[in-house]
């Protein structure tokens, strides 16, 4: 199993944490834990499921990930189905032998690694098979509308980093979404305000609704680097004229949706960030002056050290992490900061995050052709897609005790 840990880390950052309650099982192992829509979700399967993300190294409380990463398979499945989407035995193991061997494993191997930690084969093989039949219901519900034209990857490659740098001028609302309730709402809201054209309009949108410390003065942000926005952002962004809108952007507790004011080719090449080294030290019960008197002691981020020195030790966290792995929420703050500088616009768990940016690690490569570009530009715009709309279909659902 040793073989397995190193690239299950690499995985588990991928799946994200995610949200929601999760109470201690009750009855026998096949009693129903919670009804999605008219779908069960068992005992044995969350307690395989909570198995499973923690071999992955999982981040978070691992009883709401497990527990959420099954409604969320529930929803995905059930949309397939209602779509006549299966995936059949060969895709399904094609999948599994493809998860496997970006660990240089076989399927078998992979298999009885899992095995040895108690999880079943068809754990492995239900979460692959939701995967599939889940890109599946993407591809074939906004495939037509994810295509780039010609002059979308023009633009593309001339604001590329290898091109020529860019920076962009953005407007923000975000929305609460740290409840089913609250999340349904702003779903609604945030669908109505994407339609939103004209800049003043959308400033007073954001001082009515946007709970982002930027509603004071109508969502707006300083210049930002394109190369700094979180990947999906990023790829919206790219395509809107001044004035248009993005779609509902779902993050961590939120949605969010960002207005073009201007963009502008720097002329200077800027490198495309691949990673951020970032810190959080949680700040439970702030009512800001902690945040305050904290900020003013810190120059870099190794200052955190001795703020946080006789603390519980998991108060205080620095990662290294691709942009893409980085949680949304984080990588957009992330975004507006310069390195050493911090923002307190977060909170987890009742707790002010304070968050700040050691440091970005550039790479230099080569221009990307145009197939690339065009690759990367729909998958990022399906995976956007993707994030919304099953936001949309799990504030619809039903999700009961039974």
């Amino acid at each position: 199993m040793t073989r397995l840990i190193p690239f299950l880390t690499v995985i588990a950052l991928a799946l994200g944490a995610l949200a929601g309650p999760a109470a201690a099982q009750q009855g026998g192992p096949f009693a129903p834990r919670l009804i999605v829509n008219d779908r069960a979700i068992t005992n044995y399967e969350l307690a395989q499921r909570r198995r499973f993300v923690q071999v992955l190294n999982t981040p978070g409380d691992l009883d709401e990930v497990a527990l959420n990463g099954l409604i969320e398979d529930r929803l995905r499945m059930a949309e397939a189905a209602a779509m006549g989407i299966r995936p059949g035995p060969e895709e399904i193991e094609a999948g599994m032998a493809e998860f496997a061997s970006r660990a240089n494993l076989s399927t078998e191997e992979f298999l009885a690694g899992l095995a040895s930690e108690g999880i079943a084969p068809e754990t492995f093989r239900d979460f692959v098979e939701a995967g599939i039949a889940w890109r599946e219901v993407i591809r074939a519900r906004f495939g037509p509308r994810a295509q780039v034209t010609e002059a979308e990857i023009d633009r593309a490659l001339a604001l590329s980093s290898q091109r020529g740098g860019a920076r962009v001028l953005l407007s923000e609302i975000i929305l609460p979404a740290d409840t089913p309730e609250r999340q349904a709402q702003s779903q609604t809201l945030a669908n109505r305000l994407s339609q939103i054209s004209t800049p003043g309009a959308f400033a007073a949108a954001a001082r009515d609704y946007s709970v982002a410390p930027t509603r004071g003065r109508g969502g707006r942000l300083d210049w930002l680097p394109l190369a700094n926005l979180p990947p999906q952002i990023a790829a919206q962004v790219l395509v809107l004229g001044p004035g248009e809108v993005t779609d509902p952007i779902p993050v961590p507790n939120a949605i969010a949706l960002f207005q073009l004011r201007a963009i502008e080719e720097t002329g200077l090449p800027e490198p495309e960030t691949v990673s951020v080294e970032y810190a959080r030290l949680l700040l439970p019960g702030d009512d800001g002056r902690q945040a305050a008197r904290v900020r003013a002691q810190l120059d870099t981020c190794d200052d955190l050290y001795g703020v946080a020195k006789g603390q519980p030790e998991e108060l205080l966290t620095r990662e290294v992490k691709p942009v893409s792995e980085v949680p949304q929420d984080v990588a957009l703050e992330l975004a507006k900061l310069d390195e050493g500088e911090v923002s307190t616009a977060l909170t987890q768990g009742g707790a002010r995050v304070l968050l700040m940016l050691c440091g970005r690690t550039p790479a230099i490569e080569e221009a990307p052709d145009r197939a690339e570009v065009r690759r990367r530009l729909v998958n990022q715009r399906l995976g956007s897609y993707s994030e919304s709309y099953l936001a949309q279909i799990r504030a619809d659902a039903i999700i009961r005790e039974p």
